[in-house]
């Protein structure tokens, strides 16, 4: 009982700092906006460039919804592949998805030069690197839940995870190196993630795709804490390992697909969140652990995103040198003063 009601304490805690925070990104940019334009901005809407408004709705406030489904989508994909794997280094990266995306663009981008003038121009347009990231993650999926119905052993698995990451690298730098400067540059533009490049349009379609992976993560919740237990107590409770194994995969892949897709890959999120949110609540129970990594997920990335926006200033940092400088140091210290990684 007594767990319980700290256990609402400090969800409500986190919830208060997650909306504190929310409103504190939408002040942040290059365009200093007064307190009362902010509040008035969310009831009129004015198509001027210059205009509180139009810089609020138009841009800030999809980019801050963009980061809290970011960092909690990548949050929660990273629970479910470090429960999945029982292993500690497990994140949204090991089953190859992203490196998949980074293929996808990396076609998209360097090898369309290479299919004639047409072809450049019919593929570069401005969903061309969105769909390309998407099909990329499409085809290694596929590949992982074939996979995934053949083998039984969990860890063969995330072995030929990272062999296809290996593969999907190796492809990317036989395009680098016959790529030009500007073709490079895009590409390295695009692996440093960004928050800010989505409209209204790009995020309901994201959105949608984020919440299907939500219904497959809810679906899995009791198979992940059964789990916990090792794969043969889960079979001797009566838990169909396969088809467990297949969900988790399914969402755990839509999640990470869809915001590499949408937003370039961003480090550190989904590796350090859910080892947060254990050492924060101390529990294993994915009842409590999946909501508190989805709130633990979205705050992170909103300091990230603040911290990259570079107070009074016109430049913005790369949202994935932002997660990574901040986070990493982080986690370390806690990880040391802890010694032990929970599962």
């Amino acid at each position: 009982m007594v767990k319980t009601q700290s256990y609402k304490i400090t969800f409500t805690l986190l919830i208060l700092l997650a909306l504190i925070l929310f409103f504190i990104n939408l002040n942040l940019g290059s365009v200093n906006i007064t307190l009362k334009d902010f509040f008035s901005s969310f009831f009129t809407y004015e198509k001027n460039y210059s205009t509180p408004e139009y810089i609020i709705q138009s841009y800030r406030l999809p980019k801050a919804i963009t980061a809290v489904l970011v960092g909690s989508g990548l949050g929660i994909s990273g629970l479910l592949m470090q429960t999945m794997f029982r292993n500690p280094l497990a994140g949204p990266f090991v089953l190859g998805i992203t490196s998949g995306a980074s293929l996808g663009v990396a076609l998209v981008i360097m090898g369309a030069s290479l299919l004639g003038g047409f072809a450049t121009h019919f593929l570069m347009n401005e969903w061309s690197i969105v769909i390309a990231a998407s099909l990329g993650s499409f085809l290694v999926l596929l590949i992982v839940l074939i996979v995934s119905s053949k083998v039984r052993d969990t860890m063969a698995i995330l072995i030929i995870g990272l062999m296809f990451g290996s593969i999907t690298a190796a492809i990317v730098s036989v395009l680098a190196y016959f790529s030009s400067a500007e073709e490079l540059q895009q590409y390295i533009f695009w692996g440093f993630g960004s928050l800010g490049d989505l409209q209204w349009k790009e995020l309901k379609i994201f959105a949608i795709v984020y919440a299907i992976g939500l219904v497959f993560t809810i679906a899995a919740i009791k198979g992940l804490n059964t789990l916990l237990l090792g794969e043969n107590y889960a079979k001797s409770l009566g838990l169909n390992i396969k088809r467990n194994r297949i969900i988790i995969v399914i969402a755990a892949s839509l999640l990470a697909g869809t915001i590499t897709a949408f937003a370039g890959p961003i480090a550190f999120i989904g590796l350090a969140v859910p080892h947060l949110t254990r050492l924060l609540f101390n529990t294993s129970n994915h009842k409590i652990l999946l909501p508190a990594v989805f709130i633990l997920g979205a705050i992170i990335m909103l300091i990230c995103d603040s911290i990259a926006q570079l107070p009074n200033s016109d430049y913005t940092l790369p949202i994935n040198a932002i997660t990574s400088l901040v986070g990493a140091p982080v986690v370390i210290w806690l990880l040391v003063r802890k010694r032990k990684m929970m599962f």
